[in-house]
């Protein structure tokens, strides 16, 4: 073995200890504020400085300081993290030069097994990982403990599956390598493999022993974090170390993502620093015209200034320099403008909201013990203005739990089962036999026990429902089977389910009963088929499978034992998987199962008594929205086994590029001329609360489009199922399942193919966007395939395509790649502009989720590379609904408001600043103390918008949920739009002028003092001061609409540490508090006039906004203000039912703010068939328009 010298140690920190201040502060300075504070911090240090260095630099310091704080202790865990993975210990076999070089003699001498720290493992090294233990790099299988040389894997932290793979090394080396004294004696081999990469599921290589080269498989491949178990020890050669490992080639960050909200925000802030720019500008002028004016012909304008001796700052003959460089001094004086704690305080309140979303109990999975999980915080308010949902459906709409229900073997169709896909097709169309049981939506979307049991009660027992298997046909169960015609067929056709899979069969010790570990549901729910059916595989070893069959003759079970001799595995691209055996009898069987489209076209041309019929019962099944397998088989000669053998064999050994091309050319010299058995039908069955939740959506004018690798006809009837599609809703089908197509595609000419398929998309499209504009009210759902969506997804007709699909209802993509999943998804999200959610379960849908605005990962039976790669995840679809219409609509609506309360409250501080030094000529003198306004942003107004921003609640979780219509506010985007965002700017501009006006006013003749005196600066900048402090502080009481003790306790704290602030401050030496030395206990806290001006000037700052926010909530309300008025009707009236009056008629109202007709969901099917009831509800309209106390609001009268 060739060793290497790559440390096998692993950092995943962001820092170490010689980058963390630089990375960390570039990282802080990437904000505009912040290098914006850095520079104001950098002129306090000058004579320009409109106030103390100490004090202008405190508040940034501060923020910089809390925000490193937070980064390194999140580093410091990671770093955690990997010093306890670097410092395991495992079993590294050393060489007898090694040994000696230790403290070890005997058999260590010799060389033998040592414990190493995982970081000292080098490439090369050979080590001995025991049960339950972790492998500490990419290892090649050598041996293990068992004689056949298998061992049981758990990948879970790599895919999080919790089923066993099974992994197997080559003869070569297990029968050399069996134990520990076997590797003294070992003379070493060469591993030729591929170079390191992320793919978990694949690996190209070959070992060499004496000469002679043996090809590796991912069979032989142990990835590091996979655990061993069920196998007492095996051996294995390092492969691969540290980051080269393909755990952490998958650990690639993922896509750094911002919100709109966050996005706008800095736009915010670059006007706000325009506006600091222009205001500073004006200033200086003005303040240049003023001084230039001082000294006239000699004269003293403002003697009191002594502007004949005089510094340059203020010099009369040098006006136009004293004017730039008051420039700066306004810049300083006027950065209060600018918010400095926003950044870290929405940093603050998103993570303290995800812990909200991760602990919510409603979306608790109690089945799996899978709570929400928001993995990154800052795209929180990006959950309330999804626009479009791009989902997947296996596993995502559907459980991924597969029940065998129906086959065809020999042209017969057996199963008598009824899947949802029919019961949902019954009540389309009427028929009251399948559907009465789902009268009243009862169990909707989860009729497992309904089916299971009618199981039960087909067979007249009360025989236990089984996993896996829904299936009821007493022709072929309980050995019935042997006495249908075709018998031999029925035989082969259980046989093949039993032999062709990688399931690993476990046997309870106890009981006897065997389960199965299988990679997929489906391999699974075939196992237990062929179990329940008379073939029971029980047994595998490194060279076969070992069944327990019903013999027809006899009648009695009986082993049997098929060596297996090849296994040309399933891949995306063959759509179909074999396995060569050789049974008892010497004879070699290929068995095969795939799709329907590649499966077809192998069969022999001889063998066509029962093709036609299959394809019926194919494409019956699959308008029962089944999925569906074609079974064959074929007998292989000695001969021709050999040529096959030997160039399989050739192309797995090679290490070229090209070998995927090399197994593919040698597995279709066989897999041809095959003989058709019959077709599986198994049943995905769609998740709990599915249809329930696409309706609330819906309702919530969320589009809702399925991207699904399943047939056509699959998708579209698992669309009626979940209330995608409904009766009435104008399909548009988009196809190349056209007879000119399918000509050209049997011919050779590969250039006319390619634009007949373009053309005839091209067209279709252009076709259905006629049909969509020429229609009124009417709604469409679009259909498309995987071939016609390449040539859709192409440049010139991709906008087309786009169009049509965001006139239809709801759109199906079929037959898609994981690659036309992400395009799709980069067109809706670049093509409207608007934000688009992915939410997927599979490692097929990590491309979308990746490329959405927001990635969902469904944890779910496909394993968590969608959750690893996901922004949020979720147990089950249903708990989108709350996500969303809930958590997201808070989150969304928290957020606006507190960043537009930042700008006002900071708006109003600056302005008093601006207005105070125009009425000093602009001298650059500061209205306030200067360690009073470096607090004014961390202690006397941070905590009551942090709170605002965590626990607010502008209507409850129920009235979210009872009014989806109520999310429209985020994709409209009402709650954060310019004129909002410029009305709080100007709520604070009028509050400024009113306190720096009516505090001025007050005082400005009167008798402050029991000596007469009249007020001084410290004095009235104290008391505007604290006018400010109570009147921002008050603002959030009437803007806040869900008070919490928290609320309450940080506004009254906030206020009550100013009144703290002022005598603690003021007993500090003057050298320190300057100006408010003593401010409060001698001159404020004895003075009436203080307290009154406080009470009545405070109350005046707030008249204008209250003034604003009742008239808007009368005669112009929002969504959020038509249901806070409806929760307070309902309160006053106290309806005993809440599904009656109030809520019916308010939520026709907000039919009205529809962006769109969708026509989907539950809703939109009974909205169809209510025109009646709808033109008698008319009165009850009328009399609620006469109450409402919105009279501008047209009714519309859409029933619910």
């Amino acid at each position: 073995m060739a060793s290497a010298s790559s440390t096998n140690s692993i950092s995943t920190t962001k820092y170490n200890l010689f980058t963390f201040l630089p990375k960390s502060l570039f990282e802080q300075f990437r904000r505009v504020a912040n290098i914006y504070f850095l520079l104001s911090a950098g002129i306090a240090y000058s004579p320009l400085a409109a106030y103390s260095s100490s004090s202008a630099i405190a508040p940034l310091v501060i923020v910089l300081v809390a925000t490193m704080i937070k980064e390194a202790i999140e580093d410091w865990r990671r770093n955690q993290q990997d010093t306890e993975v670097n410092n395991r210990t495992t079993q590294v076999f050393f060489q007898q030069a090694q040994a000696q070089a230790g403290d070890g003699d005997g058999d260590a001498a010799r060389g033998g097994f040592r414990d190493a720290k995982w970081k000292d493992i080098r490439v090369g090294d050979i080590v001995k990982v025991h049960k339950d233990e972790f492998f500490p790099a990419d290892l090649v299988l050598l041996s293990s403990s068992y004689e056949d040389a298998i061992c049981y894997v758990e990948t879970m932290n790599l895919d999080g599956e919790t089923n066993l793979k099974l992994k197997q090394s080559l003869e070569v080396t297990s029968a050399s390598l069996p134990d520990d004294d076997s590797f003294r004696g070992f003379a070493g081999a060469v591993v030729r493999c591929e170079d390191p990469n992320a793919h978990l599921y694949t690996f190209v290589g070959n070992i060499e022993i004496d000469g002679q080269q043996h090809p590796l498989s991912p069979q032989q491949l142990l990835l590091r974090d996979s655990k061993l178990r069920n196998t007492d020890f095996v051996y294995g050669v390092v492969v691969f170390t540290g980051h080269d490992t393909k755990v952490m080639q998958n650990s690639m960050k993922v896509p750094s993502k911002r919100s709109n909200v966050e996005k706008k925000m800095d736009r915010v802030m670059y006007l706000l620093l325009f506006s600091l720019i222009v205001i500073s500008v004006v200033s200086s002028v003005v303040f240049g015209v003023a001084t230039g004016d001082d000294l006239q012909d000699g004269r003293m304008k403002r003697w009191y200034l002594r502007p004949d001796d005089t510094e340059i700052y203020y010099d009369p003959n040098n006006a136009a320099v004293a004017a730039v460089l008051h420039f700066f001094t306004a810049i300083m004086l006027y950065g209060y403008f600018i918010p400095i704690s926003l950044y870290i305080s929405i940093e603050i309140v998103k993570l303290l909201q995800a812990l909200f979303i991760n602990n919510d109990i409603h979306m608790y999975h109690h089945e799996t013990d899978t709570p929400a999980h928001a993995r990154t915080s800052n795209l929180n308010e990006e959950l309330g203005q999804v626009d479009t949902i791009l989902t997947d459906k296996t596993g995502t709409l559907t459980c991924n739990s597969m029940e065998f229900i129906k086959c065809s073997i020999a042209g017969t169709a057996y199963g008598r089962g009824i899947t949802e896909v029919e019961r949902a097709m019954a009540r389309r169309k009427g028929s009251p036999v399948i559907a009465d049981h789902d009268n009243n939506n009862m169990d909707k979307g989860n009729n497992n026990g309904i089916q299971q049991q009618s199981s039960s009660d087909s067979e007249g027992n009360s025989k236990p429902a089984v996993k896996g298997f829904n299936f009821v046909d007493e022709r072929v169960m309980g050995g019935n089977w042997v006495n249908q015609p075709g018998s031999g067929v029925i035989e082969m056709f259980f046989r093949l389910l039993a032999v062709c899979h990688t399931c690993i069969p476990e046997v309870d010790q106890e009981s006897g009963k065997i389960s199965y570990e299988a990679e997929s549901p489906d391999e699974a729910a075939f196992v237990v088929a062929a179990r329940e059916l008379g073939f029971t595989f029980y047994k595998r070893t490194q060279t076969g499978v070992s069944l327990r069959e019903l013999d027809p003759s006899s009648g009695k079970q009986v082993d049997r034992s098929y060596k297996i001799l090849n296994v040309l595995e399933f891949n995306s691209a063959r759509k179909r998987m074999s396995v060569v055996v050789k049974n008892e009898e010497g004879k070699i069987f290929l068995f095969t199962k795939g799709a329907d489209s590649v499966m077809f076209e192998r069969l022999s041309g001889s063998e066509t008594a029962y093709r036609e019929v299959t394809q019926r019962h194919i494409n019956e099944y699959a308008d029962a929205g089944l999925r569906t397998l074609v079974l064959a088989y074929r007998e292989l000669k000695e001969d021709e086994y050999a040529y096959f053998d030997g160039k399989f064999t050739a192309a797995k050994s090679s290490v070229s590029t090209d070998r995927d091309e090399k197994i593919d050319e040698a597995a279709d010299l066989v897999e041809r001329d095959l003989i058709l058995l019959g077709a599986t039908a198994v049943e995905d069955k769609l998740q709990k609360g599915v249809p329930e939740c696409i309706d609330k959506l819906a309702q919530a004018g969320i589009k809702i489009w399925v991207l699904t690798g399943d047939k056509m006809e699959t998708a579209i009837n698992i669309g009626y199922a979940c209330s995608l599609l409904r009766q009435g809703m104008k399909q548009i089908t988009i196809t190349l399942e056209t007879a000119d197509v399918i000509a050209l595609e049997k011919g050779s000419d590969k250039a006319a193919l390619t634009k007949a398929s373009k053309d005839s998309v091209a067209r279709q499209i252009n076709e259905g966007k006629k049909l969509v504009n020429a229609s009124s009210g009417e709604s469409f759902a679009l259909i498309i395939d995987g071939k016609s969506l390449t040539y859709a997804l192409e440049d010139d007709t991709k906008d087309m395509f786009l169009d049509l699909a965001v006139g239809c209802g709801s759109v199906i993509c079929c037959r898609s790649s994981p690659k036309q999943k992400a395009l799709v998804t980069r067109l809706v999200k670049t093509g409207t502009g608007k934000v688009t959610l992915a939410i997927g379960d599979g490692a097929n849908d990590v491309g979308m989720i990746q490329e959405a605005d927001i990635g969902v990962g469904i944890s779910g039976a496909e394993g968590m590379q969608a959750v690893m790669a996901s922004d949020v995840s979720i147990a089950q679809f249903r708990f989108l609904e709350r996500l969303l219409l809930v958590h997201g609509h808070w989150c969304y609506s928290r957020i606006s408001s507190m960043i537009c309360y930042f700008f006002y409250k900071n708006i109003t501080f600056g302005v008093t600043l601006f207005l105070y030094d125009a009425y000093t000529s602009f001298s650059g003198q500061p209205f306030y103390n200067d360690w009073a306004m470096a607090c004014f942003n961390v202690f006397f107004t941070s905590l009551p918008v942090i709170a605002m921003g965590v626990f607010d609640q502008d209507v409850s979780a129920r009235f979210c949920l009872k009014f989806p219509m109520l999310y429209q506010e985020g994709p409209q985007n009402l709650l954060f739009q310019w004129r909002r965002i410029i009305g709080w700017m100007l709520n604070g501009v009028a509050s400024a002028v009113i306190i720096f006006f009516l505090s001025t006013a007050s005082l400005q003749h009167q008798a402050f003092r029991i000596g007469g005196q009249v007020t001084d600066m410290a004095t009235l900048g104290a008391t505007a001061y604290t006018c400010i402090v109570w009147a921002v502080n008050l603002q959030m009481y009437i803007t806040v609409s869900y008070f919490t003790l928290v609320q309450h306790v940080c506004i009254w704290l906030s206020i009550a540490l100013w009144y703290v602030f002022l005598p603690v401050y003021g007993a500090i030496t003057p050298s320190f508090s300057t100006t408010y030395y003593m401010v409060f206990v001698e001159a404020l806290a004895g003075a009436p006039s203080y307290w009154v001006v406080t009470l009545l000037v405070s109350a005046a700052a707030l008249v204008p906004f209250f003034t604003y926010a009742v008239v808007k909530s009368w005669f112009f309300p929002d969504y959020h203000n038509r249901i806070q008025w409806l929760r307070h009707r309902e309160k006053a009236k106290a309806h005993p039912d809440p599904e009656t009056s109030a809520d019916v008629e308010l939520s026709q109202v907000l039919r009205q703010f529809s962006v769109r007709s969708t026509g989907v969901g539950v809703s939109a099917r009974r909205d169809a068939t209510a025109v009646l009831r709808r033109l008698n509800s008319t009165t009850q309209h009328a009399d609620y328009y006469s109450q409402s106390p919105a009279p501008g609001v047209v009714v519309v009268t859409t029933d619910r």
